[in-house]
């Protein structure tokens, strides 16, 4: 079969509206340096919510991108990481963040330019 993101029934344009989702480049970013569990995941993504982190991990884990794995303990433990697709993002969506940081400022003043015309 052949895949075609521009098609709306095609599920490639699915799976590009997930990783092209803020959350999902931020979780992905944040595994990228090893497990961690929930709360760990939550203070180092600034702003985002229990709702939207957990609605995130279900969905990337759902694709297969992040394994769960929880800990018989007391209390239970459970991590996030990268399975082996996941770790096939890095590279990808690092070079995103990396663009995002090193274009900022010129989009920054590409805004302001067309806020004031």
């Amino acid at each position: 079969m052949e895949w075609n993101p521009y098609d709306r029934n095609c599920p490639t344009r699915k799976l590009l509206d997930r990783i092209g989702d803020r959350w999902t480049v931020l979780v992905i970013g944040a595994l990228s340096d090893g497990p961690m569990r929930f709360s760990e995941l939550a203070a180092r993504i600034d702003g985002v919510s229990q709702k939207m982190l957990t609605q995130t991990l279900r969905a990337l884990e759902e694709d297969g991108l992040v394994i769960r794995t929880v800990t018989a303990a007391v209390p239970v433990r459970v991590d996030y990481e990268l399975s082996d697709a996941g770790r096939t993002l890095q590279v990808p969506l690092k070079a995103l963040e990396d663009w995002a940081k090193e274009h900022m400022e010129p989009i920054l003043q590409a805004r302001r330019r067309f806020a004031a015309a």
